[in-house]
């Protein structure tokens, strides 16, 4: 018997792709931000969340970036529910990135629409959060569409990431208890929101390089058997 290595098919290709663009950009958007900010203004400064990137010189790429991922998100096609799960988060990365957080400006009457905005800016990204984890605890640790389970230590990475997001989620709700002058030097939200961006981006980095292994399973070719004795006639 010969093991051949099937090539992977086109559709495994482009799946692993879009899960590659989606975990490089996710891994790179706060480091991205933080450094561009500190470099552009020439200040070793930390803002009090990745949102609050959108109100400096470097909301080209905060938009950029969730817009990016919003597409990736969006044309994202493997099997149900992912794909429906996908879509909606997706539409929630365009969402955050077009509805900006609100500033640190005192709040007055001209500026009640702007939070109305911030509102289903934060609204928003909460259930992005929420989707992202539900992909890492429960869509990712099922087999692929080939049949093949995740190793354990693969689910258990999956795993991880997904309980991350979600205890980045609850402490950066949570933070809010805080007084204020507390939140403006520890910056607890933007740490929470930097990691639940950077679990996110790994789980789907791992699962791009999985689809694509499973995706080579070698096939076992049987050897075709000794040709049949050809049947003595009678005379």
């Amino acid at each position: 018997m010969n093991r051949v290595t099937r090539k992977p098919p086109q559709d495994a290709l482009t799946v692993r792709r879009l899960r590659l663009g989606i975990g490089a950009v996710g891994i790179a958007l706060p480091i991205v931000l933080v450094v561009g900010h500190i470099v552009m203004t020439r200040r070793p400064m930390l803002l009090n969340s990745l949102s609050g990137y959108y109100h400096t010189e470097m909301r080209d790429v905060f938009v950029g970036s969730l817009c990016a991922i919003g597409v990736f998100l969006i044309s994202y096609r493997y099997r149900w529910p992912d794909d429906l799960l996908s879509t909606l988060a997706g539409l929630l990365a365009i969402t955050v990135a077009l509805f900006p957080t609100a500033t640190d400006a005192p709040v007055s009457a001209a500026s009640a629409t702007h939070q109305w905005i911030a509102v289903v800016h934060q609204i928003s990204a909460a259930a992005l959060f929420a989707l992202l984890a539900v992909f890492c605890l429960f869509l990712f640790t099922r087999p692929d569409r080939v049949g093949v389970p995740p190793r354990p230590s693969v689910n258990r990475f999956y795993r991880t990431c997904g309980g991350l997001i979600l205890l980045a989620i609850a402490l950066a709700l949570a933070s809010n208890a805080l007084p204020h002058d507390v939140r403006d030097t520890l910056k607890p939200l933007l740490w929470c929101e930097a990691a639940a961006v950077f679990a996110f981006g790994a789980a789907w980095l791992a699962k791009s390089d999985a689809l694509l292994r499973a995706s080579e399973i070698p096939e076992v070719v049987t050897p075709p058997g000794p040709a049949a004795a050809p049947v003595a006639e009678i005379a």
